[in-house]
């Protein structure tokens, strides 16, 4: 007996929408587990070279020579690529349409550049969000789509056998159990992850927030000695 009422079992027994719902269920967890592992290998790497390059910042003697390492490092990270971009505007490096917003004054455009450098890594860090959310939020539901079809699969059985005896209705309600359980198995790590990487990413902006503000005051206040 338990040999049969196995996964196998339960899979071979499903109905085509039972089947449907197992197939979007997997392919919102391979989905999720992907960003899951990807992002948090990605997030550890950038933070490492992050924290690299503010040590190493912190410790040049000047701006100057700071611009000069950026221009032969090949090592990019959210924090070198928005030093790279205000030491640019300090040099007067600016070609065609930047010079002319440059000429509407330094501190102005040094702001504007700044700002759009925090932008387009805020736009970088939300990349694989929306799947997690969507996900996390949808899952359960798909499960209980799922477990509504069990349920009525367990009544049909009762009803064409006139009687609810535990073989007539351990399948279906089975099938039902284990929609719900997948559907949460899915969920869970999604949200989990969404809540930590949603958290990481605010902490990552406002450190780079505190850092421009420390560029732009470096720059517009005069050049970083020793």
């Amino acid at each position: 007996m338990e040999s049969n009422l196995g996964f196998a079992h339960f899979i071979s027994q499903c109905d085509a929408v039972g089947r449907g719902v197992l197939f979007v269920l997997l392919l919102l967890s391979v989905a999720s587990w992907y960003l899951i592992v990807t992002k948090a290998i990605a997030n550890f790497n950038a933070k490492k070279r992050a924290d690299a390059f503010l040590k190493q910042f912190w410790e040049a003697n000047s701006l100057s020579d700071m611009q000069k390492t950026l221009n032969t490092s090949p090592d990019s990270n959210a924090f070198s690529d928005l030093a790279k971009q205000a030491l640019d505007v300090n040099s007067g490096n600016q070609r065609g349409a930047e010079k002319l917003l440059a000429a509407g004054g330094i501190s102005e455009y040094l702001t504007r550049v700044l700002r759009n450098g925090i932008d387009q890594e805020a736009t970088g860090v939300e990349y694989g969000l929306t799947v997690l959310a969507s996900a996390g939020s949808a899952a359960p539901f798909v499960g209980l789509f799922g477990t509504v079809g069990g349920i009525y699969h367990a009544l049909v059985q009762i009803g064409m056998s006139g009687q609810g005896t535990l073989d007539k209705v351990a399948g279906p309600v089975g099938e039902a159990l284990i929609m719900t359980a997948v559907g949460l198995a899915v969920a869970i790590p999604a949200v989990l992850a969404y809540n930590s990487f949603t958290r990481r990413n605010r902490l990552w902006l406002a450190q780079l927030d505190n850092f421009a503000h420390d560029l732009y005051a470096l720059i517009t206040l005069g050049d970083k000695k020793a």
